[in-house]
């Protein structure tokens, strides 16, 4: 986890955004616009690590704030410096050095954690003779201007020789990719252009591909190479339009392809459209909570006959709402368009399925949405949320406990789902919220008195009863 910190209004936003490839945080001139962290997973030069931005520090330590909001800050950018592998401190060379960002390097300090200082807002070459008066600070400067993409690529270099060398999951276990759509959708012929050979058969004729192949395949080389599978799936029709007993065979043994997939990438037709068997197939794969990838293929043919993105995607969320959360990619096996681009679109919808959410942020998310909704009741008796934890990945599984399961209902999960997207991205990822009784006495209330044991029961149990003496 790389956490960027610094006091109000040195660019931190900026320097996230930047490295996270697109506007996710809120850039302005007012001071204090971030309060809570941010969170994205995120890869520069081919290493991949959890990018956290945090709200400015604005009071010096000991100093005892009365603003509840800075006191939020602070205990939010100290818990996040507590889970850091390396620290970027951002500071502002048009200011100078700030007595802030002294108090911001002691708590560095303090985590005993690698950190690297951002000199920001370097826009013309003149302003890097100010860099040196950052070297007080005890860490590495780097003069930087994240607004114009300058000497970011150096100050990357040193945060990524800080990171500690991640285990390459993928050499013992490949990640399981299925591609699975309608037939005749291009499955096979996008796997083939992925390889760069024809490994699997490809023709107009619908069904041709009848049982699902295992392709392996890799990326790069070393330590660094990610490995794959590819499953190449025979086109899913409904059940309903299956006429053979092999085509039955055939889409069973896709619907377990799906079943045992990391990520699943569907496959859709732009000429036809979403239609009702895509959005059963994708129903299938929500049902198996399957991290997904939608890719509409042969965009070379929709581009000829004048359909753009900007009308095609709409159009596809508005078929197909409950698949919001998955990136849509537009690709053409034939020209190889975004070809590569997938891979990395499918790389990262399996890091998210695989996301640790920090606890501290996961509740503090969780408590901000019960503020912004009213929450469910039932006959006088509303809902209540104590706290959160996250019980496993892939799929993302948060437990909620609360005063009664049985008031929680689907539009308020929905919403609480929502809200985590909001925060940590999570696209393409499925999500879950299991609700927990947890007992909390409300003021006045007695606890109920402990259960009687008789001397049978004692004795039922294997417990000896204590022998009556006189002076009992």
């Amino acid at each position: 986890m790389v956490v960027i910190v610094g006091r109000p209004n040195v660019g931190k936003s900026a320097v996230f955004n930047r490295i996270a490839g697109k506007r996710i945080a809120i850039v302005h001139d007012e001071a204090g616009v971030t309060r809570d962290r941010l969170m994205r997973e995120v890869e520069w030069e081919e290493q991949r690590f959890s990018l956290v931005d945090t709200g400015g520090v604005m009071a010096p330590s000991g100093q005892i704030t009365r603003d509840p909001i800075e006191a939020g800050i602070l205990a939010q950018v100290d818990e996040a410096l507590g889970d850091a592998a390396v620290i970027i401190l951002v500071t502002d060379v048009q200011s100078g050095l700030h007595p802030l960002d002294e108090e911001v390097a002691r708590r560095v300090r303090k985590q005993g954690v690698p950190c690297v200082v951002a000199v920001n807002k370097c826009d013309l070459p003149q302003h890097e003779a100010g860099v040196e008066e950052f070297a007080r600070l005890g860490f590495p400067a780097f003069p930087v201007a994240a607004q114009h993409n300058r000497g970011m690529g150096e100050l990357m270099d040193a945060v990524l020789s800080n990171l500690p060398s991640a285990q390459n999951e993928t050499v013992e276990a490949p990640l399981r990719v299925a591609i699975v759509g309608r037939p005749n959708a291009g499955k096979s012929s996008y796997i083939n252009r992925l390889l760069r050979a024809e490994r699997v058969i490809v023709s107009d004729v619908a069904g041709t591909t009848r049982d699902s192949i295992d392709v392996p395949f890799t990326i790069g080389a070393g330590e660094q190479a990610r490995h794959y599978v590819l499953v190449d799936t025979a086109g899913m029709r409904h059940k309903h339009s299956v006429d053979s007993a092999v085509e039955r065979f055939s889409l069973f043994r896709a619907e377990q392809s799906v079943a045992e997939a990391d990520v699943v990438v569907l496959v859709l037709d732009p000429e036809l459209g979403p239609t009702v068997q895509d959005k059963h197939i994708a129903a299938l794969i929500q049902k198996h909570k399957k991290g997904c990838v939608l890719l509409m293929n042969k965009w070379d043919l929709a581009m000829e006959k004048g359909m753009t993105q900007t009308q095609a995607e709409p159009l596809l969320r508005t078929v197909m709402p409950f698949m919001s959360h998955c990136p849509i990619l537009f690709i053409s096996a034939k020209t190889g368009l975004n070809i590569r681009k997938s891979v990395e679109v499918i790389d990262a919808v399996a890091a998210q399925t695989r996301v640790t959410l920090p606890t501290g942020l996961l509740n503090r998310t969780l408590v901000e949405a019960t503020r912004r909704v009213v929450a469910p009741a039932k006959a006088g008796k509303r809902l209540r949320v104590y706290y959160a934890v996250q019980v496993c990945s892939a799929p993302v599984t948060v437990r909620m406990f609360v005063n009664d399961p049985k008031l929680a209902t689907k539009q308020y999960t929905d919403f609480m789902v929502r809200s985590l997207r909001e925060r940590f991205g999570l696209e393409g990822a499925p999500v879950e919220i299991f609700y927990r009784a947890r007992a909390r006495p409300e003021p006045g209330d007695r606890p109920p008195p402990p259960p009687r044991t008789t001397g049978r029961d004692a004795a039922r149990k294997g417990v000896r009863k204590r022998p009556r003496r006189e002076e009992d």
